[in-house]
């Protein structure tokens, strides 16, 4: 392949993802309005600027669809918590960050995360969306653990708990929040950044 069909190669599939990308967000406002389930790409077309043969021709089903535009939207979640990380100097920096960051989260991308909620309750009865959520969680439970750590070294301790069981806490703690958010309450976001401070303490030992 030359230098030039070579450029011309890339560029098309640089589109072909930008515009998946493009697709996957305009369809996520439907989808996390009306959950997984009482959605078809029928109605995602409908509901965008975009007709049911597009969606067609870059994603095979909503399976596709969903956990294209999830993994999408957690690179950002991933993203936000390693950049605390990073620039945490001391224990208290990064308690404070990691709390504030779980908040800001909460109140700003609520229907994503419902989704997400969504589409793991899903993987419970549909094997398509099994292997998608494994890797998906298995992410989301490192990057805890990250922080985990991190605060552990910054603290001069050493945790108290698994892998597993920090992911576990952290996850409950936010989907109570989530309910308690989309339930209208307005300090659910505040609430939540107290107990992830005070958790975080907890499962650390100095």
């Amino acid at each position: 392949m030359t230098d030039k069909s070579d450029r011309i190669a890339r560029r098309s599939v640089d589109k072909f993802a930008l515009r998946r990308a493009e697709l996957a967000d305009s369809a996520l406002e439907t989808l996390s309005e009306l959950g997984y389930a009482r959605t078809s790409l029928r109605e995602i077309a409908q509901k965008s600027n975009f007709s049911h043969g597009v969606l067609h021709y870059y994603f095979t089903d909503k399976v596709e669809l969903l956990t294209y535009a999830i993994r999408r939207n957690e690179e950002v979640w991933v993203t936000r918590c390693q950049e605390d990380v990073a620039s945490a100097r001391s224990a208290s920096d990064l308690k404070h960050g990691f709390g504030a960051a779980m908040a800001g989260t909460l109140r700003a991308d609520a229907i994503m995360h419902r989704l997400w909620y969504d589409l793991r309750n899903q993987s419970l009865y549909e094997d398509a969306f099994r292997s998608d959520v494994l890797v998906i969680d298995e992410r989301r439970e490192a990057t805890i653990w990250c922080v985990v750590e991190r605060y552990a070294n910054l603290a001069g301790g050493s945790p108290l708990v698994t892998r597993p069981v920090a992911y576990a806490t952290f996850d409950g703690l936010f989907y109570q929040a989530l309910l308690r958010h989309l339930a209208g309450e307005e300090n659910a976001g505040s609430a939540l950044e107290e107990s992830v401070n005070l958790m975080l303490e907890h499962l650390v030992a100095r």
